[in-house]
C-alpha cells in the first residue's frame, strides 16, 4: 500500500520544503495540503469533531504555494491539495494556478475538492451555503473545460467560460468525463456526494476512513450505473491515524492508498512522528 501524509502547515511548523524532501527520501508516496482562506472570530459553525478550534486552522499556509516549494525540490513524490474549497474560488483563475502546478511537477498533482464546513469563512467569499455544492459542481466542470485539449466553451448554472484558448494543460489526460488531474472528492458518504464523485472525478477520499465496509457497495453501483469502469475508481481514505490493524483491514478492502496524518507542530516533532510511521511502512 502506498503512504502519504497529510499536515495543516503553517507559519509555525516545519516548512514545506524540508518536510517534502524527508517524505521523498523515507519512501513516502505523496504529501497532502488543506486550505482554509481565513477564520473568523464571530464564527457560529461548530468544529465538526467537537471542542476548540485548533491554532492551526487559522494559520494554514497557502496549499499551492507550499506545494510548489515541494515540487521544486523532489522528483517523485505525490503533491495534493486535502481538500481544495473550490467554491471559495475564482474558477477561470484556479484552473490556471491547478494546470501550472500539474505542468511544473510532470504530473505528480491530485486535486482534493471539498465543500467545507465553515459557514462564515464560505460567506465571506460570496458563497451560499445551501448551493455550495452545486456551486463547486459547476466550477469543476468549468475548470475542465479550460483544461480541455481544444477550446471549449461552458455554461452553468452559477457561470460560464467562452471558448479559450488555455495553457498549460494538465499532465494527464482525459478519462471518461473527468479532465484534469486525478479528481478526488472529500466528504461524508451519501447519494450527493457518490454522484457528484460519478459525474466529475476519479475517486473519493473518505476523512477518517470510518463506514468504508458499507459505503464502498453504494458507491460502486453509483460509479458503474454512469458507466464508469469499475476498475478506475479510487478509493484514498485521508487523515488516518495509522494502525498495523487499520492498515491491513484498507488492503483487505483493495484501497492501494492512504492518507495518514501528521501533526502540526516543529520541524523537531514531525521528523520524530515520521521516524515512527517509518519504522512499521
Amino acid at each position: 500500500m502506498r503512504i502519504a501524509v497529510t499536515i495543516f502547515l503553517t507559519d509555525e511548523t516545519i516548512t514545506p520544503v524540508r518536510l517534502a524532501r524527508e517524505l521523498e527520501e523515507r519512501g513516502f508516496a505523496g504529501m497532502y495540503l488543506p486550505e482554509h482562506t481565513h477564520v473568523p472570530v464571530e464564527r457560529t459553525t461548530p468544529y465538526p469533531p467537537g471542542g476548540e478550534l485548533p491554532r492551526e486552522y487559522g494559520r494554514t499556509l497557502d496549499p499551492f504555494v507550499a506545494l510548489g516549494q515541494a515540487a521544486a525540490v523532489t522528483e517523485r513524490l505525490g503533491l495534493g491539495t486535502g481538500i481544495t474549497l473550490v467554491a471559495q474560488h475564482d474558477p477561470i483563475a484556479l484552473a490556471k494556478q491547478i494546470a501550472t502546478l500539474d505542468h511544473l511537477s510532470g504530473g505528480r498533482l491530485t486535486l482534493g475538492v471539498g465543500f467545507g464546513w465553515n459557514v462564515e469563512e464560505a460567506a465571506d467569499h460570496g458563497v451560499q451555503w445551501r448551493t455550495r455544492r452545486e456551486l463547486t459542481r459547476d466550477r469543476m466542470r468549468l475548470m475542465q473545460a479550460l483544461w480541455a485539449d481544444e477550446p471549449t466553451a461552458y455554461e452553468g448554472e452559477f457561470g460560464g467560460v467562452r471558448a479559450s484558448h488555455a495553457h498549460p494543460k494538465p499532465v494527464q489526460k482525459p478519462r471518461g468525463p473527468v479532465t484534469g488531474p486525478r479528481t478526488l472528492v472529500g466528504g461524508a458518504a451519501g447519494p450527493k456526494l457518490f454522484a457528484h464523485i460519478a459525474e466529475y472525478a476519479d475517486g473519493w477520499l473518505p476523512i477518517g476512513g470510518h463506514g468504508l465496509a458499507e459505503s464502498l457497495p453504494v458507491l460502486r453501483s453509483t460509479w458503474t450505473a454512469k458507466g464508469r469502469p469499475p476498475s478506475a475508481l479510487q478509493i484514498i481514505p485521508y487523515a488516518v491515524q495509522p494502525t498495523p490493524g487499520k492498515l491491513a483491514y484498507y488492503a483487505d478492502l483493495g484501497i492501494e492508498e492512504t492518507v495518514i496524518q501528521l501533526p502540526s507542530t516543529t520541524e523537531r516533532e514531525v521528523l520524530k512522528t515520521l521516524d515512527k510511521y517509518t519504522a512499521h511502512m
